[in-house]
């Protein structure tokens, strides 16, 4: 009797830990189980496959990312994943509704640091230009019915521009200026007044007041800084500016190819006969127009078929940075230029509460 009883004693504290070491080892699996499916589980990828490592997963980021936006370095574009990149230039084109326009064929970005120059006119000149390959830059402006009239032609044929803005002319028509930067051009200055800079009577610190001051009006017009971008008026260069814009990272801009749009004798067959003349014995070249001459305006529909026909490709130019004014000058042009007064009337006579 106390065999049998001892026996089943024995099952059963048996049966108690074979239950107890099973439970043990069954949770350690468990856990175990979880913990390597936490480690290993393949986060989605940000481009490409999901059998890319994350490390090589950024790196894809970021290459795609400087390839379509030219702005994002890696921990910005693991942080914008989950939003898609930019559109390029080319998706840009896509959406022009001429299927037949002259379009861009490249953007390049402008690193203006010591104060580049282009355009064999100039000084020591940057040649980045490929056979076939142009540049449409506009001085003078902006003036009512010809600047828009050149809006009009550029976006009709899906093309952009670089514009050199007189800082006189940006205070009397800002709105004018808007509107070319709105379109998507590239915007300049071509000094306060114009001025030759070489000129006799012209000092060196007259030059640098008549160049920070136009820089300082155009920033004015727009609401925004312009590009480090500059042309000097008439192609004088003055020595002393020059070297100022090396201190200042302004890239200094010349001309390939003057299409001579300001002479009297001017026409618009003229324009574009010159201009097409000159690109076929340089193949390429910044082309130098005028957006204050009416005959640029009206010329320009036939000039940029012309190209288009020609097998020529635009090339826009962006800065990579905007041009920072002096706060002196800044100052200096607001107390000099009034803004026009639209009315005099009080605001109680102009505006007043029909609902509430």
């Amino acid at each position: 009797m106390r065999d049998a009883f001892g026996l089943v004693l024995a099952c059963v504290l048996a049966a108690f830990v074979i239950t107890g070491v099973w439970s043990f080892v069954s949770s350690h699996h468990e856990q175990a189980a979880l913990q390597t499916v936490a480690a290993t589980r393949p986060s989605k990828p940000l481009f490409g496959s999901s059998k890319t490592t994350p490390k090589e997963t950024s790196k894809q980021a970021s290459k795609n990312d400087v390839e379509f936006t030219g702005s994002l370095p890696d921990k910005q574009a693991a942080a914008a994943a989950p939003a898609a990149p930019a559109p390029a230039p080319v998706q840009q084109a896509s959406a022009c509704a001429n299927p037949d326009a002259l379009g861009v064929g490249r953007v390049v970005e402008v690193d203006t640091t010591g104060g580049p120059g282009f355009g064999f006119g100039h000084l020591t000149p940057v040649d980045f230009l490929a056979d076939k390959e142009v540049v449409l830059t506009f001085d003078d402006g902006p003036w009512p019915h010809n600047t828009p009239a050149v809006l009009k032609a550029l976006e009709t044929e899906c093309t952009k521009g670089l514009f050199f803005s007189i800082g006189k002319h940006a205070t009397y028509h800002p709105e004018i200026l808007r509107q070319v930067l709105a379109a998507g051009h590239t915007i300049g200055s071509h000094t306060w007044s114009h001025s030759n800079l070489k000129g006799k009577k012209i000092t060196e610190q007259l030059a640098k007041d008549d160049v920070e001051k136009g820089f300082s009006a155009v920033k004015f017009a727009l609401g925004t800084n312009p590009a480090p971008f500059f042309r000097f008026p008439q192609l004088q260069y003055n020595p002393a500016i020059v070297k100022y814009f090396g201190d200042r990272n302004v890239a200094m801009f010349s001309a390939d190819i003057d299409s001579l749009d300001f002479r009297k004798t001017s026409t618009p067959d003229k324009i574009v006969n010159r201009v097409m003349t000159e690109l076929e014995k340089r193949g390429k070249g910044i082309i130098l127009m005028h957006d204050f001459q009416k005959h640029t305006a009206e010329a320009l529909p036939t000039l940029l078929r012309r190209l288009k026909e020609g097998g020529y490709k635009v090339v826009q130019i962006k800065a990579k940075t905007t041009y920072q004014t002096l706060p002196q000058y800044d100052e200096a042009f607001l107390k000099d230029v009034k803004a026009p007064t639209t009315t005099a009337r009080p605001a109680s006579s102009v505006v007043q509460t029909v609902s509430q």
